[in-house]
């Protein structure tokens, strides 16, 4: 039996963000900037993608992110769980280069 899928290169692109979103939690707990959310993205991180597992469960003829949304309408927790997930990591994507930003002098 075949299923849709996403294409290669968004596999390659989500678990290149994944690895760089944990190695970057990770940088910050050790040099104790925004530990809490630093925790909270590795927490994130790791869990968001266990979870979405639950993809495994959708039928024939769609793909993951199809699913995600589907089960977003009819209000899984899982979904929901996930699509808050993500959230929180471009948020803390976002804080982390304004937190880092390095000034450059001319």
């Amino acid at each position: 039996m075949y299923w849709e899928a996403l294409p290669n290169w968004c596999w390659v692109i989500y678990y290149i963000f994944l690895l760089t979103t944990l190695g970057t939690a990770i940088f910050s707990v050790i040099k104790r900037k925004m530990e809490i959310l630093a925790i909270l993205a590795i927490v994130f991180t790791v869990s968001v993608p266990m979870i979405l597992i639950n993809s495994i469960g959708r039928t024939e003829g769609i793909n993951e992110l199809e699913h995600l949304f589907s089960q977003l309408q009819q209000g899984a927790m899982w979904s929901i769980f996930t699509i808050i997930g993500y959230l929180f990591l471009l948020v803390w994507w976002i804080l982390f280069l304004i937190k880092n930003r390095t000034k450059t002098k001319l």
